[in-house]
């Protein structure tokens, strides 16, 4: 499959088209074009101009293309749709999907909007999805699903499976419940085609299912569903009830949302903005962490300050400064982005303390070669004496292994007592090591020099 390129020229043709009302060459132009394609076509286009597409197209493509615009983009399309309008999108779309577009909407809309849905079982699928709190498996799940009960025949079970999937999208899995619509298993498609039709469901159904609870946090269904290699996980109620499903497309969006968050802490970033947001936003979201590194870099300084003496009987020290504190933001941002890593994937196991003596000869390795260099480098580059040297080495291999510690060792600190770990990658770790490599190569030189 080719992918679908979008030009200048292709926009510049569209934009044409709608200025012009040539609605029919216009459907002609997007008419195979796949929905998510049509949504980066609209975020080329003004707010005049995305509206006027989103009307024009039919609502079973367009219900699509308004989950995957930005916020943004789609909120201001749909300030610019009738309550109709809306009511017609979100009839196109799964409920997942349109509790999500609902719970954007002012609240004088929302009861308006639900009120004309035309599928009133949808609209109150909607309505029950919107009491799930979005940070849930439950605010995350889809009611669509095939459930068939273990007192049927497998007759009945195959008519009302028909029934049933006109209104899902995918089929994934084929879950059992008994009359009080609690869990009880799932059933195999080859085992429904392979046995008589008057055969009980209780009789053939697998009893071993994986689920979450409506309770459940989005990035544990994702390490549930990724350990598994689940396409999709049934979600059931405080007392077992099959209430929906959420799927493998849902998960990834999570993955992705989790990722994108983790690497803006990494970054620095004390919260979720993006490229086109406002100056006063991304100020709020950096400057926290530019001033901790202020206040870092302010330490670092009164460190050095404070071994003025070695400084001047040694000038030669201070070239390597930056060397040293490169070293240890380094190392710890390794050390600690392994283990945030470990951390978000549940693969982190065993006791601390081996962890930790682990990095330790990991740290010793990495110090030891680094500072073999580093000898070679200074005492023939620089000139330095062997004492000089030998301060570096001495100082490297041991920041080094400080670094590597304080990398592992803060994730796993920060993990326990419920913080997201990825915050310890970015300057935290960064500026933490800048200053205790500051402070441990000064107090390694003035007791090798002897000052």
């Amino acid at each position: 499959m080719t992918p679908f390129k979008i030009t200048d020229e292709l926009i510049a043709d569209i934009e044409q088209l709608i200025e012009t009302q040539n609605d029919h060459d216009l459907q002609s132009l997007l008419e195979d074009v796949h929905y998510a394609d049509i949504a980066e076509i609209i975020d080329e286009l003004n707010e005049d101009e995305a509206t006027y597409l989103i009307k024009l197209l039919d609502s079973d493509k367009t219900s699509d293309v308004l989950t995957e615009l930005d916020e943004d983009v789609r909120e201001a399309i749909l300030g610019n749709l009738s309550t109709k309008e809306i009511a017609d999108e979100l009839g196109e779309l799964d409920t997942d999907d349109a509790a999500d577009i609902i719970g954007e909407l002012p609240k004088e809309m929302v009861h308006e909007v639900i009120s004309q849905i035309e599928d009133r079982e949808h609209a109150k699928d909607i309505v029950d999805l919107l009491r799930y709190d979005e940070n849930s498996a439950g605010g995350l799940m889809a009611k669509e699903l095939v459930k068939v009960r273990e007192n049927w025949d497998v007759l009945t079970c195959v008519k009302e499976m028909r029934a049933q999937a006109e209104n899902v999208t995918r089929v994934h899995s084929i879950y059992v419940v008994d009359d009080d619509d609690k869990l009880k298993g799932r059933l195999s498609l080859k085992d429904l085609l392979t046995t008589s039709t008057k055969t009980h469901i209780k009789e053939i159904y697998i009893p071993k299912v994986d689920s979450v609870s409506v309770n459940e946090k989005p990035e544990e269904v994702a390490k549930i569903m990724s350990k598994y290699d689940l396409e999709a996980i049934p979600v059931i109620d405080e007392i077992g009830r099959l209430v929906g499903r959420i799927t493998i497309d849902d998960i990834v969006d999570v993955i992705k949302e989790e990722a994108d968050k983790d690497y803006q802490l990494a970054a620095g970033i004390s919260s979720d903005v993006e490229a086109d947001d406002t100056i006063w936003e991304l100020t709020k979201a950096r400057l926290p962490w530019l001033i901790i590194g202020m206040f870092g870099g302010v330490g670092a300084a009164s460190i050095i300050n404070g071994f003025q003496e070695v400084m001047v009987k040694f000038p030669i020290l201070l070239i390597f400064v930056p060397l040293i504190q490169a070293t240890a933001g380094n190392v710890g941002v390794q050390s600690s982005a392994i283990m945030v890593q470990g951390l978000a994937n549940d693969t982190v196991k065993g006791e601390m303390l081996k962890r930790l003596f682990k990095e330790f000869l990991l740290g010793l390795i990495n110090g030891a070669a680094i500072a073999l260099v580093v000898l070679v480098i200074s005492h023939f580059a620089f000139r330095t004496s062997y004492l000089i040297s030998a301060t570096l080495c001495i100082a490297l291999i041991t920041v080094i292994i400080i670094a590597a510690l304080i990398g592992t060792f803060i994730p796993i600190f920060l993990d326990k007592r419920g913080i997201d770990p990825a915050v310890a990658t970015g300057p935290f770790i960064t500026t933490g090591n800048d200053i205790f490599g500051i402070l441990i190569y000064f107090s390694i030189a003035k007791m090798v020099l002897g000052i």
